[in-house]
């Protein structure tokens, strides 16, 4: 059972398992039928699609952040229509980074499954190495998943602001320095961070072909920001709860299990002007 990543070449060879179900994660903020268009271009064999913003996410609100995590239904209603029952394992992949892929790795996790993984590499690697690829729309059988959330493994807004007043959990920033630090914000309301953050953007899980590092040394950079906190004290957050699953995924890669994600993220938490936000002593305004 692969839990965490898989390589093309593992996948490769697994392809024609009826038990398996791959799944497409290709998208981009700015165009949200990119992915979709890409899919039906080409895609991994037998691969269905599932879509950030119509699959991945709940209906935004005026209080919600960019993406709000689907309610429990919805999510099982998402995955019976992929084809997951509880005995496949479930693989998925985005363009590269594994930045959307890891989201369905966590809301699979988050609904009691486990057998998920990524493609490391994504359908970027898959296609450099000229594996094969089929274009057009493919569907699996509709089927029943069963799952329960499990709600230790996330914090809403209320829950973050009650243990900020508190101390009690220590809150890591998925996002890019510089949208951390308040310098520049694009996305969302205000810009800066929720206080006490630590920062840990997400590509620093990546080498410079976007794959995961060793586990060894996710271990090491991770324990860096962690210190003496825990992974079940830590929760991971960036502006829209993407990302943060990347993070999540790559401490589970480096045997760091039980952080938590805030689904709302920044976007949710800046939504509101009355909620506290700390910048860079040098970024004050």
């Amino acid at each position: 059972m692969y839990q965490t990543l898989i390589s093309t070449s593992q996948l490769s060879t697994c392809l024609a398992d009826p038990s398996w179900v791959v799944v497409d994660c290709r998208y981009d903020l700015r165009n949200k039928e990119w992915g979709f268009e890409q899919y039906l271009a080409g895609h991994i064999q037998g691969a269905v699609y599932a879509s950030l913003s119509k699959d991945l996410s709940g209906p935004k609100t005026a209080t919600s952040g960019r993406h709000p995590l689907p309610a429990p239904e919805s999510i099982t209603n998402t995955f019976s229509q992929l084809g997951i029952t509880r005995d496949k394992q479930v693989v998925c992949y985005d363009q590269d980074t594994g930045m959307y892929a890891a989201r369905l790795w966590w809301m699979l996790r988050y609904l009691g499954h486990a057998a998920v993984a990524v493609v490391d590499g994504g359908f970027k690697k898959w296609t450099l190495e000229n594996k094969k690829i089929q274009s057009g729309l493919d569907t699996n059988p509709s089927v029943t998943f069963s799952g329960s959330p499990q709600q230790h493994k996330l914090l809403d807004t209320k829950q973050v602001m009650h243990g900020l007043a508190r101390s009690e959990n220590l809150l890591v920033d998925a996002r890019a320095p510089e949208r951390y630090q308040g310098v520049s914000e694009s996305l969302d309301r205000a810009a800066g961070h929720i206080p006490g953050a630590k920062n840990y953007f997400f590509k620093n899980n990546l080498d410079s072909d976007n794959m995961f590092l060793p586990p060894a040394v996710l271990r090491k950079q991770f324990s860096a920001v962690l210190g003496d906190t825990p992974p079940e004290k830590t929760t991971m957050y960036c502006g829209s709860g993407v990302t943060a699953c990347h993070n999540l995924l790559a401490m589970e890669q480096a045997g760091l299990s039980g952080a938590r994600l805030y689904p709302g993220s920044w976007s949710e938490w800046s939504n509101d002007p009355a909620r506290p936000v700390e910048r860079e002593p040098n970024h004050s305004s």
